[in-house]
């Protein structure tokens, strides 16, 4: 047993413990409050250094992309003043009502080829073109009228015309290039033409695209004519005015283009001109990106880029956990010098009663391993004892459940014994009168007469052993492996044991079927005591019915086949709907069934993966209705059934 400390060595601790408490909450105070400051330094240092360097790196990618542009678009500035002086063009616009304008197009055609240019086309004074290289195309540009543009006004004045825009039949993306066409005086104050070459930009922010970046180009309206990123195209930088958008809409530079504004946000500005900016909506909202602008005065364009903030962001971390690190681990090292020395003391205090802690708790570790290892041992036993009681309960419950499945079908020989009796008698009877007469044939020397006899009587036996048979299949016992099984073929056996009943009853039986064979995944012996049971309780339902009729019906649907069996019978009582497949459940008089006939035959569809069901009809009488998996693993015959045959 430990001993216990001297009560004034007690008092001292607990006196030094209360003195210390001021102390060590003021130096945790100060601990946290350095560690702060150090990281919110370090990540500000950090920030401001990877901005610089971000934004160096943005500069050099916004003036090199610029650059890009100018060249792409100022490689085709000579094309249209090149096009504007060939002699073929002049000659068909002084005269264009005499000659063919098929020779331009052609030409038009190849140098748009050559050049690499989307379309070139050429207009008369009045705007109209004459001439296209899309010429044989459904939208071609020839009759259309393109006087509102600006790059004809300006070089139907005689100037080189620069323009950017949606065209108005293919709704792309375009620079126009414009030259004016003189036929004989260039001091005149109009051109007597004007050839206009259209280039596109897809190949420009496809380069765009494999950049770590977003680019954007604005005109002097600040809409994105040109962007990385195609959900950004046609957008408005800011909101635009009323006279703004009235403007856009007279000149037609974006046809009826919406131009919703972008949602661009500024966060912050830089001494340096940049900016951090962010976006309310679009692909770009909930991340902040440094905003560089560039000029292009030639153009009356803008070009902006955006490199996303991550790199800045993930320096400032990296940067406040390795100053917090730091920081972190001079205190620590700090804190473990004194703990060390106040350990020291402490181990030597307490080591002996750890040691005799421990001792004990090994002790009482060992008793309790022994007392649940006795206690495991013993439950494994009981439930080894359990799992075989449980098993031979089950087998119990297996062998007891098909000595009942059989009982039940001896139950309905018993029932058929009557039928089955008379069918026998007929043909016995029918057997004496033909051997009687086939001896006195014989004895007055009428051989053939004999014979005809004696073949009459083969048949009947015949008749006989099918008869026989058929109790016999009834009778035998199920299997438990499950085929494909004939459902027609199954109600034909039905009927066949019901034959005799049906024709002294009178039945009228009705046939509901498709016109091509139905197969069902199920045991052929146990669906055919299932239907041979539902039958017989329909026959019965209707023994005092004055014009009974079975129904038999089969419903193909998808994977399952429907099977239903109804009577014009009485029907059954609502309040025993809920109650007909429990067992010994009967509404039968007594001696008349046990009530088990429609609880096994639940049982047995349940086993066979189906289900049973039992309603009323609304014009009267009662339906069962037996759904199982259809059979679609085997390629079956589709010819159309053929109904039994039946006496009504």
């Amino acid at each position: 047993m430990s001993q216990r400390p001297p009560a004034r060595a007690t008092s001292s601790v607990a006196h030094a413990t209360r003195l210390s408490r001021p102390w060590r909450l003021t130096l945790l105070v100060a601990i946290v409050a350095g560690l702060v400051l150090v990281t919110w330094q370090a990540a500000r240092l950090a920030r401001e250094q990877a901005l610089s360097s971000l934004t160096d790196e943005a500069h050099n990618e916004l003036r090199l992309s610029a650059e890009g542009l100018r060249g792409h678009l100022s490689r085709h500035d000579y094309l249209a003043e090149m096009l504007a002086s060939r002699e073929v063009v002049h000659r068909f616009l002084a005269t264009p009502d005499k000659l063919e304008a098929m020779p331009v197009n052609r030409l038009l055609d190849k140098v748009r080829e050559t050049a690499d240019v989307s379309d070139i086309y050429l207009l008369n004074r009045q705007g109209d073109t004459l001439a296209a290289s899309n010429w044989q195309r459904p939208d071609t540009f020839i009759g259309q009228n393109y006087r509102f543009r600006d790059y004809y006004q300006d070089a139907v004045a005689g100037r080189l015309g620069r323009f950017h825009g949606l065209g108005t039949s293919s709704k792309a993306r375009g620079y126009y290039f414009s030259a004016p066409v003189w036929l004989a005086n260039h001091e005149a104050q109009t051109a007597d033409g004007v050839v206009v070459v259209k280039l596109l930009l897809d190949s420009v922010e496809d380069a765009w695209a494999s950049q770590s970046a977003e680019l954007m180009v604005t005109d002097e309206d600040g809409i994105i004519f040109m962007a990385s990123r195609e959900e950004l195209r046609l957008h408005a930088l800011h909101p635009l005015s009323q006279a703004q958008r009235q403007a856009l809409h007279d000149s037609r530079r974006y046809a009826d283009a919406p131009l919703p504004p972008a949602g661009l946000e500024i966060l912050e500005r830089r001494p340096d001109g940049g900016q951090i900016v962010s976006f309310r909506q679009g692909p770009l909202a909930g991340t902040p990106y440094l905003r560089l602008r560039r000029k292009m005065p030639e153009f009356d364009w803008q070009m902006h880029i955006l490199k996303p903030l991550t790199p800045v962001q993930t320096a400032q971390w990296q940067s406040a956990l390795l100053a917090g690190g730091l920081y972190g681990m001079i205190a620590m090292a700090g804190g473990y010098g004194w703990q060390r020395r106040r350990l020291r003391r402490e181990r030597e205090q307490f080591a002996e009663r750890e040691r005799r802690t421990l001792a004990r708790a090994r002790d009482e570790l060992e008793r309790n391993v022994e007392r649940r290892t006795r206690d495991l041992v013993d439950s494994n036993r009981r439930l080894s004892d359990e799992i075989e009681e449980r098993r031979r309960a089950e087998q119990s419950l297996r062998q007891t459940r098909d000595e009942l499945v059989q009982a039940a079908k001896l139950a309905v020989l018993g029932q058929l014994a009557a039928g089955i009796n008379h069918e026998l008698n007929q043909p016995l009877a029918a057997v004496r009168a033909y051997a009687e007469n086939a001896r006195r044939f014989l004895e007055q020397g009428r051989a053939e007469t004999a014979d005809a006899n004696l073949a009459q009587i083969v048949e009947l036996t015949e008749r006989m052993a099918e008869i026989s048979a058929q109790l016999k299949q009834f009778s035998r016992p199920s299997g438990d492996t499950l085929t494909a099984v004939s459902v027609p073929a199954c109600f034909g056996y039905a009927l066949r044991l019901y034959q005799a009943r049906l024709n002294e009853s009178g039945v009228e039986v009705v046939y509901a079927w498709p016109e091509t064979e139905a197969w069902v995944r199920a045991d052929l012996v146990r669906l055919e005591q299932v239907l041979v049971n539902l039958i017989g309780n329909a026959l019965q339902a209707m023994s005092e019915t004055p014009s009974p009729r079975l129904t038999l019906a089969i419903e193909p649907a998808h994977d399952k086949v429907r099977l239903s069996v109804a009577d014009n019978g009485p029907g059954i009582d609502e309040a025993n709907l809920a109650r007909v497949f429990e067992p010994f459940f009967t509404t039968k008089s007594p001696g008349s069934g046990l009530g088990l006939g429609l609880s096994i035959s639940s049982r047995i569809i349940d086993d066979l993966g189906g289900r049973l069901t039992a309603g009323n009809q609304p014009q009267g009488g009662a339906i069962f209705t037996v759904t199982l998996p259809a059979d679609t693993a085997t390629r079956r015959d589709t010819s159309p059934l053929q109904e039994p045959s039946s006496h009504a």
